[in-house]
């Protein structure tokens, strides 16, 4: 009888048993460049609209006081302020 010749599979990106193969091992380094800036690009453009955002806020929140009535100011600031 005849032995059949079992096939080996081979991979490329193969690493020892002891250490477990991550997407950064098998991602060539011009590639995992690319996708760190692109992430700094991101992180910088959801940075940018967050302080967009806040100032936004604060101006509505500047222009509502600013369109207030005199009996809405004084029920919400009440005796708060000062006498003088």
């Amino acid at each position: 009888m005849a032995k059949k010749k079992q096939q080996r599979t081979t991979n490329e990106f193969e690493l020892p048993k002891d250490k477990a193969a991550t997407l950064a091992d098998q991602l060539g380094g011009d590639v995992l460049a690319k996708l760190k800036v692109a992430k700094q690009e991101m992180v910088a453009d959801e940075k940018a609209k967050e302080e967009e955002r806040l100032a936004k806020a604060a101006f509505e929140r500047k222009q509502r006081e600013k369109n207030m009535s005199f009996e809405e100011l004084l029920n919400q600031y009440g005796d708060k302020g000062s006498k003088f």
